[in-house]
């Protein structure tokens, strides 16, 4: 069965590779078919709706299975996992102004399934101007009939469908009011001489809190005290009083983007009687619906301004054990005190845990009960980034832009492995590079960032809908990829889209393998003076790296220890299990606590406690010293120090660090390295070489390795491994190729595999702890002597694209197509088919390689026939094997970028830009104007070479060492 499957599975990538829909904006030259482009009977649509009927099967109930980790052993050790669309890639999907309709919801779900995906993510936003007739509102009955049929069609293609719950981001609407809005808190003063009555009238309805300060410190509360004309009787006595009062307003922050019918407040995430009332919006638009539901409702990043609710007084009360309007000096006032630290580190603690354990858990669950999983955005919030994330099903990070940050998306992994969830999503592309200049190359170089980060269900950012009416480029989102059937780069996306699907099967079996839990001490960050709510974003990022946990987590992953991140409440729930830490994603070797100032007492305790039951728990430099928090302060203060007592340290073996023996366990407190040695967790070496990065997972018998070389050298060695392994097997997620690894021992007891790798490639190493596995070996290659240029008359057709087809070319010399002459290949976006005929050199090989040199973005090359692959990142070289002494055919289909097209409706001052809300705005967020952009090369640039090889019988040098000579 499993071989079946890949079966179908290849073929609908190579179908979907080869398919050639018809875009608009596009023209297709008409032209006798290519070899290799037929299957015989099996046409590439016929193939595409047997697989997607196939493959509809294999993933029924996918949604249920979100939570469960299949830990299975291979069955086949040189096949791949089954290729479910959750593996697939899936994409935003933008819905301007909700102006669909059926056909061409249809026509745009073919194509994405052709191209390879595994579904959409329906966003409502604002509209196309001129269309505003056409806009169906928000969850209207018309509306949800739309998004019926969207499911209903997306699931008979094998896709499947997500939805925000709202329009464009965050929560919010029309029936958000002004009191569940987002909110700010008004903070008033006066001054009260002594003997003076407070002579201010305030509002009881609006008034949350009014409590009098003395300047020795006596507080008396006055809320209670506002008659109904508003006045207060209250005297100053003794003394000057200060009078505080606390109300809140909306912030002004409104929905981003908001569709017809979305407009409005965005919601507060820390008031629960505001997100009860939201959903019953939704609650109410699903009551008559019959349609099949969407797989996952979605929340993205926090993007609220908000930092008070109506009910927050009484939670900090409930949740703190103190009432806050007797700290309100602390809170609101200028004084940057311990005191103030505290009692502003107890209100950011509950303006987490509203959110942890109220608002985003209700959201959840009114999902869960009508059939949705969740996925969930917390960065940008002030509350732990780890407890928010494990609120959903699918914990999604993103990266954006040079915000490209591995150890920030690793908070949304980690949440996802410590809490046993399967799913690890992300935003993906958001402005990776200006418009229309992004290569596939760009996106792969990301999905690697991404992979070893721990994602393993990208969502590509994005596509918008766009009817067949509308003129090249179509509508088009702002802050978007461009991941559209409209773009040129779209004909060689199957490719990319099949490489994501085959790293995602293997990325989303079994279960993460890592060996450290990474203590996040958010006390010490939340324990300031200054500011009031504070924002863990992708973007400013000193909340890690002003921290002594981002210093120590970058020297860790420079080292290649493996860890996830862990909160405070998750280490709750921890066990202690044959010397191992158990939460519910799996078993960790050893607890590490980066050097931190405060640390709740229960925490602490927690940590003892998995000590004393035998397990390892790291200190960095020195134990914690103090707790966080006003209440209770001294009598927590004392228990702290008498746990801190109990810990009895001695030097240990290494003068780096000391020891404190704890039951069956035991304490190491110093420099954290070595004290991993003493603790026998050992590191992946392979990351002493500049640029490899690697994630690891296992499964019943054995491990997944996910290597990405993202450094400026090829790397050609011996590769020792962390985990023991008997045999190798080496699978390219790029071509589907597999073979047995050469694997030796190293003389320390490591395994050791050889591996070559170029800069940006990408592989996974299959290990086997016992299992010696047999197959086709996996041969590779060195060059055996100087490269042989293909020179001679180039035939350059172009086949697809647009505004107009430009007629066929003969060069000797290959260059950019904008040089050929013309402002028909100067405008065109699309490809072209470069042919040659050429005898093989005279000199012998074993194999040859194809260097197509430079290539202009990328391209699909054939030989004699023969589809050699599709090439997607430099270096562009590909393996040719045997040539025939004579007249071979070479054939390269090369793609560009949609630069110069789009440069030349700017250049003309074509009205293409026609979009309500911010229209369409650059990186720097100002109008977009491509007019002034010089030409993008575009084409087959050269020089193509042929490289003779011979197999090459072992790496160039010893045991580790890459080989930077090539």
């Amino acid at each position: 069965m499993l071989k079946i499957m890949c079966l179908f599975q290849n073929l609908a990538i190579v179908a979907a590779s080869r398919q050639s829909a018809a875009i608009p904006g596009s023209q297709v030259r008409k032209r006798g078919a290519l070899p290799g482009r037929r299957y015989g009977v099996l046409t590439a649509p016929f193939v595409r709706r047997i697989t997607s009927l196939f493959l509809s099967l294999l993933v029924v109930g996918a949604s249920h299975s979100v939570l469960a980790a299949d830990l299975s052993p291979m069955t086949d050790p040189l096949a791949w996992p089954p290729l479910t669309r959750e593996c697939r890639p899936w994409s935003y999907w933008w819905w301007m102004g909700s102006a669909v309709d059926p056909a061409n919801l249809t026509r745009e779900l073919q194509r994405y399934a052709d191209a390879g995906w595994g579904g959409v993510h329906v966003i409502p936003i604002y509209g196309a101007k001129g269309w505003e007739e056409k806009s169906i509102p928000y969850l209207s009955p018309k509306w949800m009939d739309m998004l019926r049929h969207t499911v209903t069609e997306a699931r008979r293609l094998g896709l499947d469908v997500d939805m925000t719950t709202g329009s464009g981001w965050c929560f919010g609407g029309p029936h958000v009011t002004d009191r569940e809005a987002n909110a700010l808190a008004v903070v008033k003063t006066f001054e009260v001489a002594a003997g003076q009555k407070l002579s201010e009238k305030f509002d009881r309805q609006v008034v949350q809190a009014l409590a009098a300060f003395s300047s020795e410190g006596q507080c008396v509360e006055l809320t209670d005290r506002i008659s109904a004309d508003g006045t207060v009787d209250f005297t100053a006595e003794g003394g000057p009083w200060r009078v505080f009062t606390v109300s809140q307003r909306p912030s002004g922050q409104k929905v981003k983007r908001a569709a017809p019918g979305g407009q409005g407040h965005m919601l507060n995430l820390m008031s629960p009687a505001a997100m009860r009332h939201y959903l019953e919006w939704f609650e109410a638009a699903f009551a008559g619906y019959t349609g099949p539901k969407p797989r996952a409702q979605y929340h993205d990043s926090y993007e609220y301004r908000s930092e008070w609710s109506p009910e927050f007084l009484a939670q900090f009360a409930q949740r703190r054990g103190y009432r806050l309007q007797s700290e309100l000096p602390a809170l609101f006032g200028k004084d940057e005190t311990d005191r103030a630290a505290r009692v502003k580190c107890d209100y950011r603690e509950t303006l987490s845990d509203i959110m942890v354990e109220e608002t985003l858990p209700m959201w959840t669950q009114w999902s869960h009960g009508r059939g949705f999983i969740t996925r969930n955005e917390a960065h940008g919030s002030p509350g732990n980034l780890l407890d928010l994330y494990a609120t959903a099903d699918v914990p999604e990070t993103e990266m954006f832009y040079k915000d490209r940050d591995i150890l920030v998306s690793k908070f949304a992994s980690s949440a996802a492995h410590v809490a046993g969830k399967k799913f690890v999503g992300c935003e993906t592309g958001t402005w990776l590079q200006e418009h229309f200049t992004e290569t596939l190359a760009d996106m792969k170089y990301l999905l690697d960032d991404l992979f070893v980060s721990g994602v393993n269900h990208v969502v590509y950012h994005g596509t918008c809908y766009s009817p067949d009416e509308a003129p090249w480029p179509g509508w088009l989102f702002y802050a978007s990829y461009e991941m559209n059937p409209r773009n040129s780069i779209w004909r060689d996306v199957p490719a990319l889209n099949a490489y994501v699907a085959r790293c995602q099967s293997v990325l989303q079996s079994g279960a993460p393998d890592n060996d450290l839990l990474l203590y996040w001490p958010i006390y010490d960050r939340w324990h300031n003076p200054k500011g009031m709510a504070q924002a863990f974003t992708v973007h400013a990022r000193d909340w890690l790296d002003g921290q002594a946990i981002g210093k120590l987590a970058r020297r860790l992953w420079g080292r290649g220890y493996a860890f996830d991140y862990v909160s405070d409440r998750q280490l709750t729930g921890a066990k202690t299990r044959a010397g191992g830490i158990e939460v519910a994603g799996g078993t960790y070797r050893a607890v590490v606590v980066s050097a931190c100032e405060h640390m709740p007492l229960e925490t602490f305790k927690q940590l003892l406690a998995l000590a004393e039951a035998g397990a390892t728990v790291i200190f960095e430099g020195g134990l914690p010293a103090d707790v966080p928090g006003w209440a209770d302060l001294e009598k927590r203060r004392n228990e702290f120090k008498k746990r801190l007592e109990s810990v009895k340290l001695a030097r240990g073996a290494d003068s780096e660090w000391r020891e404190a023996k704890l039951g069956a366990g035991r304490i190491l407190v110093g420099e954290v390295e070595s004290a991993l040695t003493a603790a026998k967790v050992a590191r992946e070496t392979l990351t002493d070489h500049a640029g490899v990065l690697v994630i690891r997972r296992r499964f019943d018998g054995g491990r997944h390795y996910f290597i990405a070389n993202r450094g400026a050298d090829p790397f050609d060695g011996w590769l020792l491994l962390a985990k023991e392994a008997r045999s190798a097997v080496i699978m390219d997620p790029m071509t589907a190729r597999c073979g047995v690894a050469s694997l030796r021992q190293g003389e320390s007891g490591q395994p050791r595999v050889w591996l070559q790798l170029p800069p940006g490639g990408s592989l996974i190493l299959r290990t086997f702890t016992e299992r010696e596995v047999k197959g086709e070996p996996w041969v590779w290659w060195r060059e055996s002597g100087q490269p042989v240029e293909i020179a001679g008359n180039w035939q350059v057709e172009f086949l697809q694209g647009g505004p107009q087809i430009p007629p066929p070319a003969q060069i000797t010399k290959l260059g950019s197509w904008t040089e050929l002459g013309g402002e028909e290949v100067q405008r065109f976006a699309g490809t072209a088919l470069y042919t040659i005929t050429f005898d093989a050199p005279p000199a012998a090989a074993d194999s040859w390689l194809l260097d197509l040199g430079q290539v202009c973005q990328s391209a699909r090359v054939r030989l004699n026939g023969r589809t050699l692959g599709t090439l997607l990142t430099p270096p562009f070289r590909v393996a040719a094997g045997s040539l025939k002494a004579r007249a071979n055919l070479l054939e390269v289909e090369v793609t560009n970028v949609s630069a110069n097209r789009i440069r030349d409706l700017d250049r003309r001052k074509v009205p293409w830009k026609s979009f309500q809300d911010i229209n369409f705005v650059n990186l720097g967020y100002k109008p977009f104007d491509a007019s002034n952009w010089p030409l993008t090369d575009s084409g087959l640039l050269g020089p193509v070479r042929l490289i003779p090889l011979t197999p090459a019988l072992s790496p160039p040098r010893g045991e580790g060492e890459p080989n930077h000579a090539r």
